[in-house]
């Protein structure tokens, strides 16, 4: 599977963006999906899952509230909807593939997308 982040920018605190991965190769619709970040100088950090039939969601503590995830299988595509940005949402985000659990090990990556919330 490959996958194809998007939608990342430059936004100052409070604004929204949302994020989009389209995945290709082989469809999406078996497999548990996700969002990881990585800010500077930081080890990377699940942000948010998504079953592979949408019926469970997960999300770190930090987004909770201000991020939504979603998928369209019909689309092969997965997003992430971020409202209420922060200065320490930055990072780069990356969309994944293919885990026993949504907090699980991922075994595919797309290449990441970069957001950046100014204060």
């Amino acid at each position: 599977v490959q996958l194809q982040a998007s939608g990342g920018g430059l936004v100052q605190a409070g604004d929204s963006l949302r994020l989009s991965c389209v995945a290709s190769g082989r469809t999406i619709s078996t497999y548990n999906m996700g969002w990881f970040r990585q800010a500077p100088g930081k080890e990377r950090q699940i942000v948010s899952a998504i079953s592979w039939n949408g019926g469970r969601t997960y999300y770190a503590d930090s987004v909770k509230g201000r991020f939504t995830i979603s998928r369209d299988d019909a689309k092969n595509t997965l997003y992430l909807q971020m409202n209420s940005l922060k200065p320490e949402d930055t990072a780069v985000y990356y969309c994944t593939c293919a885990s026993a659990e949504l907090t699980g090990e991922y075994d595919f990556w797309g290449q990441g997308t970069l957001v950046t919330v100014s204060s």
